[in-house]
Parts: structure tokens; C-alpha cells; sequence
């Protein structure tokens, strides 16, 4: 089996293209959470390899969830999805150790590229 994929995102269509995308990719989806305070439990108990995590969600947001999750493991891989293309978001998303960012809306295709290439 592949890397272990976490998909973190409000919106369930999201997960459903990202869990399309990832399995067809080789990916091993391990869990999925609609919050971030899901994504931190989740975490823990799954352990992927990457994450992708958006980040304006309810309870909590994808950057108080990656600065958690980053401070239980450094090494995580976490990619960023937004749908908001602001250079405040993604140099805090920065400041708290996240360097691979997605736009969306996105194509499948070009998710698992990115997945593949961190």
C-alpha cells in the first residue's frame, strides 16, 4: 500500500475528489475529518504520512490544526488547500512549518502530483 493519506476539509465534495484522486494516485486514505479539531484526533490515532488540510473550516481552522499536528511530528507532510489565493494566509501558513500550497478548485490529477512530489 501507498503513503497514508489524512483528508481534513469542511466540505464533502472536497473529500470525495481528494479520496478519488488519492486512490486512484496509490494513496492509502486512512481517515477524514470535516474540522480541524477532528484532523488533530485523527492524527494521532492514524498517523499518515501526509495531510491535506484546508484551511477555513469550522471549530478549528486548517492553521491551528497544522501547528498542532506539526508539533506532534515536525516530518508530517501537510498540503495547504485554499480557495483563497492571499499572501497573509500562505506566509502564516509558512510561519507555522506548512510549504506546500493547492489553490482551489483543483483537479485530481494535479493534487496527487503535488502529493507525490513531497
Amino acid at each position: 500500500m501507498g503513503k497514508k493519506l489524512l483528508i481534513v476539509d469542511d466540505s464533502p465534495a472536497i473529500r470525495v475528489l481528494i479520496e478519488r484522486a488519492a486512490l486512484a494516485g496509490g494513496y492509502e486514505v486512512c481517515a477524514q475529518a470535516k474540522n480541524g479539531e477532528e484532523a488533530v484526533k485523527l492524527y494521532s490515532s492514524t498517523l499518515p504520512d501526509v495531510i491535506t488540510m484546508d484551511i477555513t473550516m469550522p471549530i478549528k481552522d486548517g492553521l491551528a490544526a497544522s501547528k498542532e499536528i506539526l508539533a506532534l511530528n515536525p516530518e508530517v507532510k501537510i498540503l495547504m488547500l485554499s480557495a483563497m489565493g492571499d499572501e497573509e494566509i500562505v506566509n502564516q501558513a509558512k510561519e507555522v512549518g506548512i510549504t506546500h500550497f493547492m489553490k482551489k478548485p483543483f483537479k485530481g490529477e494535479e493534487i496527487i502530483k503535488i502529493l507525490d512530489n513531497m
